[in-house]
């Protein structure tokens, strides 16, 4: 019983977290009712995998999460896909974007890395709210990655570490 009162606590610690990186906790909760029913319409996490990155031969999805991407305007939410070839992240909602001619554009934030160009992968936590712990993706160009909000952190790192160690 003690071992599920612990487990049960930290899964209540790492959802609210997850909700607390969001703008207001309102707009989170329709964020994820709305990536939910999405979710459900397009057929599951797989098919999204597929639909906006495509997949080779043989390549399997391990694990799909909901987590954010820091970025320099602010955490944005979406999905984090581990597969056998790749990581992969795109966002919940679109965003607007601005083309050089003026044209207003709304596109999926997305990320992809191929295995065999990551470098590294970490874990840190924020030294001031030491409960919000980050993953950090080091690729071979030395650009990096920080993702975080996740609602089982710790499954996600082994997952990632999982991953690249195979590649």
């Amino acid at each position: 019983m003690n071992k599920f009162g612990r487990k049960a606590n930290g899964f209540a610690h790492e959802f609210r977290e997850h909700v607390r990186l969001g703008t207001k906790i309102s707009d989170t909760v329709k964020g994820k009712l709305r990536l939910g029913a999405r979710i459900l319409q397009v057929g599951g996490v797989e098919k999204i995998f597929l639909q906006f990155f495509g997949v080779k031969e043989g390549e399997k999805l391990l694990k799909a999460s909901q987590c954010y991407l820091s970025t320099t305007s602010g955490p944005i939410a979406g999905l984090l896909f581990i597969s056998t070839e790749k990581i992969a992240f795109c966002s919940e909602k679109s965003i607007k974007l601005t083309s050089s001619e003026g044209d207003v554009m709304r596109i999926h934030y997305k990320v992809l890395i191929p295995l065999e160009k990551i470098k590294s992968v970490n874990q840190s936590k924020n030294l001031k709210k030491p409960s919000q712990k980050y993953l950090e993706i080091v690729t071979t160009d030395n650009f990096d990655f920080w993702f975080m909000g996740f609602l089982n952190f710790q499954k996600n790192f082994k997952y990632l570490q999982h991953a690249v160690s195979r590649s």
